[in-house]
């Protein structure tokens, strides 16, 4: 069975509109009265018609414009979004790094929110306690892992939620662009511990803008326009692919 499964799965956000200007008794009112007067509903389609299969132990890279459904792929993957309609199946573990502080409590220390982050994950107390040296000394944070990780900067965030994702031992581990935020010396201990797990046959996806990191390091690879898989396949014809889209509209913008 492959690790990730995606059938005809879509996934649309209402659109939601601020209101300006000042409300007043009699605006609440006539809004309240000509409710069914209101234009139908709009959404925004980040997700159309996706079918995927990722098979146990490859490295997936997703390349794609701002707004092209990355996030919201690898996130519906992760189960933080449901579809609105299709089928999402992962076999295994599933650790996700997606973006910075997710699954943190600001107020909490460091090393609470690594419990607490463990238990999330389905570690029992006493394996996290067994891991949590090993996880500290990774993301380096051995003289602040007391304190709160609201006085932590983007870069510790990143470096303590990397850490726990991947030493929780998952099966499928998912990352989306925010290896970006930490130094370049954390990076390459970052893509050392993911080589790691590609030789412990364990399955990645890899979202990010580093087109030379998903054409060098990635098994296949997906390009994602308007919610949709226009390219499929092996990562340099993907990357390629998605550079050629990239010119195209440049010359036409131009």
């Amino acid at each position: 069975m492959p690790a990730i499964v995606l059938d005809h799965v879509s996934k649309r956000f209402r659109k939601i509109v601020l209101r300006t200007g000042y409300t007043t008794l009699k605006s609440s009112l006539t809004r309240f009265l000509m409710r069914g007067d209101e234009l139908p509903a709009s959404y925004v389609h980040a997700l159309r018609d996706v079918t995927l299969s990722v098979p146990r132990g490859a490295t997936l890279g997703i390349v794609g414009r701002n707004g092209s459904g990355k996030s919201t792929l690898i996130r519906t993957i992760a189960g933080i979004y449901r579809p609105d309609t299709g089928r999402v199946a992962t076999e295994g573990r599933v650790s996700a790094l997606i973006e910075l502080g997710v699954g943190f409590d600001p107020q909490f220390t460091g090393r609470e929110n690594i419990y607490i982050n463990g238990i999330v994950l389905g570690l029992s107390k006493k394996e996290i306690r067994r891991r949590f040296d090993e996880i500290v000394e990774f993301a380096g944070l051995q003289d602040f892992i007391d304190s709160p990780v609201r006085t932590y900067s983007s870069g510790m965030y990143m470096r303590l939620g990397f850490s726990v994702a991947v030493h929780v031992d998952p099966e499928i581990l998912l990352v989306d662009e925010v290896l970006a935020v930490g130094d370049e010396a954390f990076g390459a201990k970052c893509l050392a511990k993911m080589e790691e797990f590609k030789r412990q046959g364990k399955t990645i996806v890899l979202v990010g803008h580093d087109l030379l990191l998903i054409a060098r390091w990635c098994d296949v690879a997906v390009l994602l326009e308007g919610g949709r898989i226009t390219a499929h396949g092996c990562p340099q014809d993907v990357v390629a692919a998605y550079r050629t889209s990239m010119s195209t509209e440049k010359a036409c913008a131009g």
